[in-house]
């Protein structure tokens, strides 16, 4: 076997045996396959795509490159959750303390953010002396005892994946479907968690923009997670404009926050609700989706979500009080408010405009090591459909100084476009692929 004649078998169409992307893996891992002759194969994959088995085989050699979580020891059931990245996706942060309030374990670890997107590490960090970097041992403690934790993501764990990505990124084969599915499912399959709620954002600011292929990418997702023996469903939703109404480390924190007080009732809320709903029906706690809402619910309406996010700030070494006392997380020094330059109705928010505004304001990063500035952002006024009069306030910005706000200011204007008339209202849940 050697790496020449599979990447002239995959360039022929054919397909490969587990066998063949056993020896492809280990081998690209330990460094006797070199960068040129993998990225043949990429391209290869690109153009002749993957089956289902292939996928498979795929995915269980990119676990067996690393270590995996051995979440035995924490009692209950575990559910892990992920997303495929936004803008203004805070999910995490309201739906974990929530699951752990009605019993369910959630060991999660999750990254940082690139791009246009935001990352759950880095905004968990807007909690004053939280760290994320757990041990072993520690992290099932804190998840028997609380009910759940995120940690930052080791080296560690599914190694060919970091490995192959960062080749992915530089050879233009980042968006070929199998080798996503393979991306995400390795990380989730590695992490040990008996239910997988995946949230598979389609739009402007996610990365798959058309619907048809999000609904691929989440049916080949919950497929591979059942042949792998994994409870796993998969919500589609949109993200044409970011999710809730603000965007930016501290000030998503806050939302999240709002969201568990009850104060907070919109898509934010809906996502929360509806991501739950689908954890607790696969793990047997409840028979319906109005019921299992119910019960999520209920954890808000009594305080015991926002006590748990509490718990688990104070667990990771936070300050609990920053969780009933907002003006303790970072704030930015100046606001402005961004004037609607027109009357009418609000017909499109790109919502990776947004993210390009907040990355200008320093709240983002475009390399992988940037330093960001937690308390910059963005909190929008008015969404898709509202109507808006000229000079109305279309957002508060959040920066540093004036001359980012400036820089930021001219993105975000041209993230947004007017009607005369009401737009067509669309679902925000898209479906469900379970």
């Amino acid at each position: 076997m050697n790496t020449y004649d599979l990447i002239i078998k995959k360039r022929g169409g054919s397909e490969l045996t587990k066998e063949e992307y056993s020896y492809l893996i280990k081998n690209y891992v330990a460094g006797s396959i070199p960068d040129y002759q993998m990225s043949a194969f990429l391209m290869a994959v690109y153009f002749r795509g993957m089956s289902e088995k292939e996928t498979l085989y795929l995915t269980e050699e990119m676990i067996k490159s690393g270590d995996t979580l051995d979440l035995s020891n924490v009692q209950g059931i575990k559910a892990d959750k992920h997303s495929t990245g936004g803008v203004g996706d805070k999910t995490s942060l309201a739906l974990c303390p929530m699951l752990a309030s009605v019993g369910i374990k959630v060991a999660k670890m999750s990254g940082r953010g690139l791009g246009h997107t935001g990352g759950t590490i880095d905004k968990l960090e807007s909690f004053p002396g939280l760290t994320t970097s757990i041990d072993g041992e520690r992290f099932i403690k804190q998840a028997n005892e609380v009910g759940f934790v995120i940690a930052g993501q080791t080296a560690h764990l599914v190694p060919a994946d970091k490995k192959l990505y960062a080749l992915r990124d530089v050879t233009g084969t980042v968006d070929i479907l199998p080798l996503i599915v393979s991306s995400i499912m390795s990380k989730k399959l590695a992490s040990g968690a008996d239910i997988i709620v995946l949230d598979v954002k389609t739009g402007s600011g996610a990365f798959m923009k058309k619907e048809e292929d999000s609904f691929e990418l989440a049916r080949q997702m919950v497929s591979l997670g059942k042949i792998a023996g994994k409870k796993t469903v998969a919500v589609v939703s949109d993200m044409d404009e970011p999710l809730g109404f603000a965007v930016g480390n501290a000030l998503e924190v806050k939302e999240a926050i709002a969201v568990l007080k009850g104060e907070n009732e919109g898509k934010l809320r809906e996502l929360c609700l509806i991501l739950g709903a689908c954890v607790l029906t696969e793990a047997g706690m409840a028979e319906s989706e109005a019921e299992a809402i119910k019960m999520l619910k209920n954890c808000i309406e009594d305080g015991s979500a926002l006590r748990k996010l509490a718990d688990f700030v104070e667990a990771q070494g936070g300050d609990r009080r920053a969780v009933f006392d907002t003006s303790l997380l970072p704030s930015a020094p100046f606001t402005f408010e961004l004037p609607s330059p027109k009357a009418g109705y609000i017909k499109t928010i790109q919502a990776d405009g947004i993210g390009r505004a907040c990355i200008a304001l320093g709240g983002g990063r475009e390399i992988k090591d940037s330093p960001i500035d937690l308390s910059v952002g963005v909190v929008l006024h008015k969404k898709t459909g509202d109507y808006v009069n000229c000079n109305e306030s279309l957002l508060t910005i959040h920066a540093r100084d004036k001359e980012s706000a400036k820089e930021a200011e001219k993105i975000l204007l041209e993230s947004y476009a007017f009607s005369d008339t009401a737009p067509e209202k669309r679902a925000f849940i898209r479906g469900i692929v379970r």
